[in-house]
């Protein structure tokens, strides 16, 4: 039998909604939300389901809710918790032009932490991915996807799952993005390089290297981003 994709809920319509109206300033950050009754009908729901969006808002951090006030927009990028991530990347046509290269610069602190680890915990597990590495299409979506489920992969092998959490929080925006990054031909072939020298690397063991190798290889992506936004803006 088919299964089909349960319909999203009232409730998390209503909160896409509000936070597309947040990112895009309709409700701009430290102002005030217009009463309930105003705002269920402006919304076209019920003033229930409009508690249980503004509840999940104020848990994420979008929103604070005060009794006997009026609710205000939180300052999402110094009030949030790490659940703003995950949302925001769901709407990239509202995040700040150097969003991107942000995530990137986390990703530098993190990623030859949690390869390291993987390695270490699991050699043969990552050296059995990296293999695939052989059969990669040259085009942009077979190396999003390779790219991106070696991230995923490492983080869960690392023992540390917090690094999966963090990763999974923008997977959605790494495949919009890394489908442009991956357009320009010196981003697959630096890739590339790197998924044969980290092999060598994990094959012998040697842990340093492993991590140096990851250092590196994030330190040139940030640059190669730079050199896609610019195609990107010049068209």
């Amino acid at each position: 039998m088919t299964q089909w994709e349960a319909p999203n809920k009232p409730a998390e319509l209503t909160e896409n909604r509000l936070v597309e109206a947040i990112l895009n300033s309709t409700f701009a950050i430290n102002s005030f939300l217009p009463p309930e009754r105003e705002l269920a009908e402006q919304l076209g729901i019920t003033r229930p389901t409009l508690r249980e969006a503004l509840q999940r808002l104020s848990r994420d951090g979008w929103l604070e809710i005060r009794h006997g006030k009026s609710t205000r927009v939180r300052d999402f990028w110094r009030e949030g918790n790490l659940a703003i991530l995950g949302t925001v990347a769901r709407f990239p046509q509202y995040l700040p032009g150097d969003f991107v290269k942000h995530l990137l610069q986390i990703r530098l602190l993190l990623a030859p932490q949690y390869t390291r680890l993987a390695v270490e915990n699991a050699r043969m597990e990552v050296l059995d991915y990296l293999s695939g590495q052989k059969d990669l299409d040259d085009n942009a979506a077979a190396f999003v996807e390779f790219d991106m489920n070696l991230h995923i992969l490492c983080t869960q092998l690392s023992g540390n799952p917090v690094f999966t959490l963090i990763f999974n929080g923008f997977s959605d925006l790494y495949r919009t993005m890394g489908a442009l990054y991956f357009t320009i031909p010196d981003s697959r072939k630096s890739s590339r390089n790197y998924y044969k020298t980290l092999t060598a690397a994990a094959t012998s063991g040697d842990l340093d290297q492993v991590e140096n190798i990851v250092r590196s290889i994030m330190e040139e992506s940030i640059s190669l981003w730079e050199k896609a936004e610019n195609i990107r803006s010049s068209k």
